[in-house]
């Protein structure tokens, strides 16, 4: 069966334009009326979905057809350029029809079997997530079922009624879709093309439960590092808090419970984003010492190590938060009534102690450097945050983006490194810092990102940057394929991984 490709006569030059305005408010005339000889195409329903496709379709040149169970009523909250009228009679002319309705109100459209014969359906329902597990075909299937004749593609069940009517943005440009014939994906796909969108081919019909799915999944590739990151910030509020809290409370009877909302999760903060940061980089050492020990990068790493590293951007991220938060909190200590009091209390035992001037070099140092490098650790930070957002990183070349998240990364790491050295100071020789025998919490940070420094710091030396090199340029240890590295060792290192 062979199709008629459809072509918008107004291609995607002013797609990103909005189309929220008082146009698509007013009843009398919401959109500029669309040439005659327009390419023709039906929308079967008339909820929120069904109206933000007709104002894209419109703005992108298509002449829309709208069939509603009861047109006069519907009538009104469509553009002025689509006709709106009953389901038989919007079936008739249009090659490409789109069905937006429920599941449960496909069998409605058996009476129109006839005129739907041989024309194109496209399926943008979504189900729920209890509709999912209860039905074993998707919905796109299922209509199928219904409609022998006629061939259906699933698409736009990713896109929102809003993206519609604002435009496609980025991530949302992409529009999954599938059908089990190659002809009738074509045609979509124009379409898809000429509203704005970018169609992305997914297989035949078969693969349309796996679309239905997309929309139901809740940040899928944020369960683990979120999980993570709550566990480590569950894990060192429980540690300060018995440091801070339960040990001044039990020995000498003081209550500081009040620090538990401020000062405790600020102190938890920075450790949770500093051991999130090194478990970026961590993974990508592991992995060079493992092609160091096999000779070759041609064999997969365990799954637990390719899953690790597909989580790296969003360990960053979280990292980034932490730290942002960090800061803010930071910021908010002077303002509190505890700072206000501890600040009085100093000076009042300055007086009684008949101090004139308070000043110690050495803490006033190491709060400077303390500082400084804290705001430049977090500044190198939100490089890498801003870099990872889609648009920014779209924008750059291979070079550029390996540079700011590996080389600026692992500075923004050794920032970080340097700013919890300087905190600690000499705190961790002290036994006075040691409550219930447990060290302070920086020293327990400093483990994961040590380790990685002083990895990369080993994999720098030429016996090992070299054979690395080689490596990931296609050498083997067996003898399979065995080269000699240019004489520019230095250029080598600037080509990218294969």
């Amino acid at each position: 069966m062979s199709h008629q490709p459809v072509v918008a006569t107004k291609m995607s030059g002013e797609m990103d334009k909005p189309l929220i305005s008082r146009h698509l408010l007013d009843s009398d005339g919401s959109l500029a009326e669309v040439p005659s000889e327009a390419p023709k195409v039906g929308i079967l329903g008339s909820g929120d979905f069904a109206r933000s496709l007709a104002a894209r379709l419109v703005s992108s040149g298509f002449s829309v057809v709208v069939g509603s169970r009861n047109p006069k009523r519907t009538a009104g909250l469509f553009p002025s350029a689509a006709q709106v009228t009953f389901q038989a009679d919007a079936v008739e002319s249009p090659d490409v029809i789109f069905v937006a309705m429920f599941r449960e109100h496909y069998s409605s459209l058996c009476g129109l079997s006839d005129q739907l014969a041989g024309k194109i359906l496209v399926d943008v329902s979504n189900p729920t997530e209890q509709e999912h597990l209860r039905h074993h075909e998707s919905n796109a299937e299922y209509l199928a079922s219904l409609f022998p004749t006629c061939t259906v593609v699933k698409a736009f069940n990713v896109i929102s009624a809003w993206t519609l009517q604002s435009g496609p943005r980025d991530g949302n440009r992409q529009v999954p879709m599938c059908s089990d014939q190659p002809e009738a994906k074509r045609t979509v796909s124009e379409v898809v093309r000429a509203m704005g969108f970018m169609p992305v081919d997914m297989g035949s019909l078969a693969s349309a439960r796996e679309v239905e799915a997309m929309p139901l999944r809740l940040l899928p590739g944020w369960k683990v590092p979120a999980l993570l990151a709550l566990g480590l910030f569950t894990f060192f509020y429980v540690y300060n808090f018995i440091r801070d809290v339960l040990q001044p409370y039990v020995r000498d009877g003081k209550s500081k419970f009040y620090k538990l909302p401020v000062s405790v999760v600020n102190t938890t903060l920075p450790c949770v984003a500093y051991v999130l940061l090194s478990l970026v980089y961590l993974p990508g050492v592991l992995a060079a010492a493992l092609q160091l020990r096999r000779g070759t990068k041609y064999r997969r790493f365990p799954d637990w190590l390719d899953h690790w590293l597909q989580h790296r951007k969003q360990l960053g991220l979280l990292s980034f938060l932490c730290a942002a938060l960090h800061a803010l909190y930071s910021f908010c200590l002077p303002l509190g009534r505890v700072n206000r009091y501890e600040v009085v209390n100093l000076a009042i035992k300055q007086v009684l102690a008949n101090k004139s001037h308070l000043w110690i070099e050495e803490e006033v140092w190491r709060m400077e450097i303390y500082l400084s490098l804290g705001v430049l650790a977090l500044g190198t930070l939100s490089l890498l945050a801003v870099t990872s957002l889609p648009s920014i990183a779209n924008s750059l070349n291979w070079r550029e983006f390996s540079f700011v998240q590996s080389t600026l990364g692992f500075v923004a790491l050794v920032l970080s490194t340097l700013h919890t050295l300087t905190y600690g100071w000499t705190r961790a020789f002290e036994d006075s810092h040691y409550k219930f025998y447990l060290p302070p919490t920086f020293t327990l940070t400093l483990l994961v990102p040590c380790v990685v420094i002083l990895a990369k710091a080993l994999f720098l030396l030429p016996c090992f940057s070299r054979r690395l090199s080689r490596i990931r340029r296609g050498w083997e240890k067996d003898g399979a394929a065995k080269f000699l590295l240019p004489m520019d060792h230095a250029l080598a290192q600037k080509t990218s991984h294969v």
